[in-house]
């Protein structure tokens, strides 16, 4: 029985529940909670969808433990992502939905992600959302200034538990800490501590 994190910073996804993550950067926030999951890691894809993760090309130590399933039809879509979502020794279920989910569909995935003590994240398209996910995630990446940075920005717009907010950051797709970039102008000065 594995341990249930407690979130500690913005980009702690609640373990025992389904997130959802929309945008042109969502893979990379899926690869960047990978990253950040030990444990086997599931990524459930529709069969026709030409795009796979390279497992070459993935942060190190993520490859290795990621399995990937391709099935035929939502339905066996579906099945599949509550069957990973059951599975106790699974840490991480990433899952790319065509359709947007039913209440009905959304609160099965709720509940077999409790009873497997599991985390989804579903990569959704714009709008199609679920009432029934604990968070969701708007991911775009960013223009960098320098060649061998690479900037996100992510918004959290929904969160039953929780604030909301937008991060600007910096991750390279190596380690399981980011780096946080303040806007443009904005500038955090030290406590004047001389009184």
């Amino acid at each position: 029985m594995r341990p249930e994190p407690t979130p500690t910073d913005p980009f702690d996804l609640q373990a025992r529940r389904v997130h959802e993550a929309e945008g042109r950067g969502r893979r990379a926030f899926a690869l960047f909670q990978a990253v950040r999951h030990p444990g086997p890691l599931v990524w459930i894809a529709p069969a026709h969808i030409p795009e796979l993760p390279m497992l070459r090309g993935l942060p190190r130590g993520v490859g290795e433990r990621l399995h990937l399933f391709r099935p035929s039809g939502e339905t066996n879509l579906l099945w599949c992502i509550e069957e990973a979502l059951r599975a106790d020794p699974v840490s991480l279920v990433i899952a790319e939905p065509e359709k947007p989910l039913s209440l009905t569909a959304g609160r099965r995935l709720q509940l077999a992600a409790e009873a497997g003590r599991t985390t989804g994240l579903m990569l959704i398209r714009e709008e199609a959302g679920s009432n029934a996910t604990e968070t969701r995630w708007t991911c775009e990446p960013l223009a960098s200034p320098s060649p061998d940075s690479t900037r996100h920005r992510w918004t959290l717009n929904k969160n039953k538990k929780g604030t909301i907010g937008s991060w600007v950051l910096n991750w390279n797709g190596t380690p399981t800490a980011v780096h946080m970039v303040s806007e443009a102008r904005q500038r955090h000065e030290p406590a004047d501590t001389a009184r």
